[in-house]
């Protein structure tokens, strides 16, 4: 399939963005998982904060164990996958909504960023509880071994309602982040993709650029969330609260704590997200059935006598005749021919056209 094929392929289907979209979030999070640790470690109250990425890391590491940089993974299968899957298929439907309803294409960044905006609440509503799973594994001295114990856990003593503290969080902080994301994604597709073609190293590149600028604004709101769900000493019951106890304890720096791991964080996971899900939209687009309807074929014969004595050659009559596609549902092509001993002399025209007009020749072949 040819690349320039890319964009007349069928993905409007939901489905298919559901699919790409589940697992390029999949990807993303998997693959990126480990610095994500690091980032909440360096984003936590219980810890200095001092120490680099790299530091960090191995700390982790020789303290904890080797795997320890990836405990909670599971919890961020079961969530991403679903949560992009809704994340994707309401962008793309809602881009393509807003930007017919505008009268003019300048307005489509502010479009794409309203889609981004919309489809953050579908995917925050199923996230959160496993960003709450996530982070309670990743903490400083985390008591849970399991996804399982965690979830018992902090329902008994918390209840439902702790798995959802940080929505508001969430929502502040992913609704701008979202909607920066989106449009200079799409801005960036301006510029290294202007034909809209597949093309993995403009994907990648749109998506690292966009990852770096919406996570770097909006990481005073991340360190907040982290707070929320960790709920490690001291405690925070909202947002509010938490920009105090952050202020209070460390200052305004207090704010930025991690902000350079949460952007080599975002960074190449924005870039696998897109890039991987622009692969999955492309190859599941080539294999959609384009529901091939194979119509009957119609031929109109006009005959004429040649013997001018003869009422019944005086005139002109014509007859139909059908052929039938074949049994693969696909039609029958015909070959271009000319003949005479049907009627005296017949000419045969094919064509290849969707809208079956007609010829003026005597015998006119119209099919798709």
């Amino acid at each position: 399939m040819n690349v320039d094929d890319y964009e007349t392929l069928p993905t409007d289907h939901v489905g298919t963005h559901m699919i790409a979209g589940a697992i390029a979030g999949i990807m993303e999070h998997c693959l990126m998982y480990p610095l994500d640790s690091v980032k909440t470690r360096m984003q936590s109250l219980a810890s200095t904060g001092s120490d680099g990425i790299v530091a960090t890391l191995i700390n982790m590491v020789k303290q904890e164990g080797l795997l320890r940089p990836i405990r909670g993974m599971g919890a961020m299968v079961f969530g991403a996958g679903p949560s992009h899957a809704l994340y994707f298929s309401s962008y793309e439907y809602l881009k393509e909504t807003f930007t017919e309803m505008v009268p003019s294409s300048k307005y489509n960044t502010l479009c794409y960023g309203g889609a981004g905006c919309l489809s953050t609440l579908l995917h925050d509503g199923v996230m959160n509880p496993a960003e709450v799973v996530k982070q309670r594994m990743q903490m400083v001295n985390s008591p849970y071994r399991s996804i399982v114990s965690c979830l018992v856990n902090v329902y008994r003593k918390e209840g439902f309602a702790a798995f959802y503290r940080s929505y508001t969080t969430q929502l502040t902080m992913n609704v701008p982040f979202q909607s920066i994301h989106f449009m200079i994604y799409e801005f960036a597709q301006t510029v290294t993709n202007k034909e809209r073609t597949y093309n993995p190293a403009a994907h990648m590149a749109s998506g690292a650029l966009a990852g770096a600028v919406a996570s770097a604004i909006t990481t005073p709101l991340d360190v907040c969330k982290t707070l929320l769900n960790t709920q490690q000493t001291p405690q925070a019951a909202g947002l509010v609260q938490a920009m105090k106890l952050i202020y209070q304890l460390k200052g305004p720096a207090g704010y930025f704590r991690g902000m350079q791991a949460r952007i080599m964080y975002q960074m190449p996971s924005t870039a696998i997200c897109w890039s991987t899900y622009e692969f999955f939209k492309y190859l599941l687009g080539s294999t959609q059935d384009l529901r091939i309807v194979a119509p009957t074929t119609k031929v109109l014969a006009e005959a004429k006598c040649s013997e001018p004595n003869s009422d019944e050659a005086a005139q002109a009559h014509a007859e139909k005749v059908t052929f039938k596609a074949r049994e693969s549902g696909l039609p029958r092509e015909l070959p271009a021919m000319s003949g005479a001993g049907l009627y005296g002399s017949i000419s045969f025209n094919t064509m290849h056209n969707a809208d079956y007009r007609q010829k003026d020749s005597i015998l006119d072949v119209a099919h798709t």
